[in-house]
């Protein structure tokens, strides 16, 4: 066992095999204990102290709960509570240096998701957070030191977290959160961009180990066939798994330790097989969830249909806590994938590398309504722009069709000198072109990112595709990196009635600029590359896409005027039945539905809200 393995860890770890293990429980043990809570806890009693409270509660405030109650908390938790302890502290203290072979091992594995998702409070969108406790080696100099003074501060990070093994346990956790007006925040695996997983004296709900997971025949007015049912905690690989053992395919995420059916669906979840089949979010059956009065209900066509609609790309951690969803699963499919790399140098100039690109884009369309997905990177790598080709992914297609398909483009390519050595390979299922089509993705921290959608009307005209394509070099010449996706919503996706992004449905391009730093690199830097994504890059490509929006799940921390950039013209009704379930604000996350009617008052290098302070209502 690794060294870096703490006694905590290892508790943890015991607690994952006994969840694992209790999985295959019935529906009705699950939710055993459920209906014990007292009636007046599940409707939710008025708290008459809070009203007319601005903030939330914080530790030191006279109305935070005092430790007896977080101990009477706990045992009626049966012991799942646990006190906040930030990662890399184990860097720090008089037990521990960042020399230490704990400190070293954490700082060697930093950047593995699979062990970062196994930490209660650990995130991606750490930025945000304000890096209050890092390991030495990845600590900012642009950030001073804490206001704590120390080097190990918990900053943003919750106070204390609920490792949710049960629903009852779920409705503890909100019944207390609303009694004592504490922040409340989700967390699964930490894979958010947006800071929506963390909060200046919070009580996280950490679903990451609800693992239910099974495979069932489904009926309804709606719809009658195969599906899978999935509780919060499951990741992609393993809901993959899961379809690969009954010869199913579900329409999931291309990150393989991302929660399948949390922020992933709830934010519309695009896919690998989008082009074919849509949006994730568009093939949820039904939906298990617990509301801000602690009730555990589902949502479904019939019972609480609005509810079923809004959580279906509404997004995330504001109108419940989703336990588990049921999926419809699509018959198993071939695949055929193609992966590579290039970098300019040489004879191959960047000026050739951008003719490349643009042959490339120029058929977007055509490669999209052949039900293809692609996902790629144009990095700058030591003076040089580095592009890997993560996955070109050809759904319900043999290698000798997709070569058919792509030889213009690749004969194009050989004529520019572009050089390049694909991997091409045909699968007989989707699962195992996925698994070997996308590498496990790393848990990045240094980064910030902000992205939009280029819709069908302006690729396919060939002006407005020239300006779009040179406002994506001019933003990289200028400094940013790219994340590149080719895509398409099926015909006939538009009519269909949940929350997804409207702008989702005429999609052809999805376009991601991230910036990154060092730790030494300086407030100022670090400042300007941060205001550039918002406030002079951006807004080119927003020119270029009128009526258009973004993905919520992957998107600029602070967008402007997000409702309309994620939501469309859904957006009222998601605000309305946001303050229909959720009156008092017990869920708030970053940028969510009803998130503006609270602000926090501090700023991160003097423009990003600081989830390290306090939340209050405008």
């Amino acid at each position: 066992m690794h060294q870096w393995f703490s006694a905590r860890v290892i508790l943890l770890w015991l607690q994952a095999v006994a969840v694992v293990a209790a999985t295959s429980n019935s529906n009705q043990e699950i939710r055993a204990g459920l209906y014990g809570l007292e009636r007046n806890h599940l409707e939710g009693r008025k708290t008459d102290h809070l009203q007319g409270k601005k903030c939330k509660a914080y530790p030191g405030d006279s109305d935070w709960p005092s430790s007896q109650q977080w101990q009477d908390f706990n045992e009626t938790l049966e012991g799942a509570l646990i006190k906040t302890v930030p990662e890399a502290s184990r860097c720090y203290g008089n037990a521990t240096t960042g020399d230490s072979p704990e400190c070293q091992s954490l700082s060697e594995t930093w950047g593995n998701s699979s062990l970062r998702i196994e930490d209660p409070s650990s995130i991606r969108s750490v930025l945000f957070q304000g890096m209050t406790c890092m390991p030495p080696a990845f600590a900012p100099n642009f950030f001073s030191i804490n206001a704590t003074g120390k080097a190990c501060a918990l900053g943003a990070y919750p106070e204390y977290v609920v490792n949710v093994t049960s629903v009852s346990q779920i409705q503890h956790a909100i019944n207390f959160a609303r009694e004592h007006d504490i922040r409340l925040v989700i967390k699964n695996t930490g894979h958010d961009f947006g800071a929506k997983s963390v909060g200046k004296g919070a009580l996280s709900i950490w679903t990451h180990h609800l693992k239910e997971k099974s495979f069932n025949w489904y009926e309804s007015k709606e719809y009658s066939g195969p599906s899978v049912k999935l509780g919060a905690g499951v990741q992609v690989h393993e809901a993959y798994a899961l379809a690969k053992r009954h010869e199913v395919t579900l329409v999931g995420g291309e990150g393989k330790t991302v929660g399948h059916v949390g922020g992933y669906i709830q934010g519309g979840g695009h896919s690998p097989l989008t082009s074919i089949w849509g949006m994730a979010a568009d093939h949820v059956l039904s939906i298990d969830l617990v509301t801000a009065t602690g009730a555990f209900t589902t949502a479904d066509p019939t019972t609480n249909a609005d509810l079923f609609w809004a959580i279906r790309g509404g997004g995330g951690s504001t109108f419940g806590v989703v336990t588990s969803m049921v999926i419809k699963a699509f018959p198993q499919i071939k695949a055929t994938t193609m992966r590579y790399s290039m970098s300019t140098g040489g004879n191959f100039t960047q000026d050739k590398f951008w003719e490349a690109q643009k042959a490339y884009v120029d058929n977007f369309e055509y490669y999209a309504d052949l039900g293809y997905y692609s996902y790629y990177r144009i990095r700058h790598v030591n003076g040089q722009i580095f592009h890997d080709m993560t996955s070109w992914v050809a759904p319900n297609t043999s290698e000798t069709v997709f070569r058919a398909s792509i030889a213009p483009v690749v004969e194009r390519w050989r004529s520019i000198g572009v050089p390049f050595e694909p991997i091409i390979r045909e699968y007989d299922n989707f699962p195992d072109a996925w698994a070997d089509g996308f590498p496990q993705e790393p848990w990045t921290w240094n980064m910030r990112q902000a992205s939009r959608f280029f819709p069908r009307s302006v690729l396919s005209n060939n002006t407005t595709r020239a300006a779009s394509f040179n406002a994506i070099r001019e933003v990289f010449d200028a400094g940013a990196n790219l994340i590149m996706f080719n895509m398409r919503n099926p015909p006939g996706s538009a009519t269909i009635d949940n929350a997804v992004n409207p702008a989702w449905r005429d999609i052809l391009m999805f376009a991601i600029m991230f910036v990154t730093w060092s730790p030494s690199d300086t407030p100022k830097y670090v400042t300007q590359l941060s205001r550039n994504l918002t406030y002079a890059w951006n807004p080119k490509w927003k020119a270029l896409t009128p009526g258009s929006g973004t993905y919520m799940s992957e998107s600029d921390y602070i967008e402007p005027d997000w409702q309309e950039s994620f939501h469309g013209d859904k957006y009222p009704r998601l605000y309305e039945i946001k303050q229909k379930w959720d009156p008092e604000g017990v869920f708030y996350a970053q940028n969510a539905v009803g998130s503006e009617d609270w602000e926090m008052g501090e700023t991160l290098l003097g423009h990003l809200p600081s989830q390290n302070s306090r939340l209050c209502r405008k």
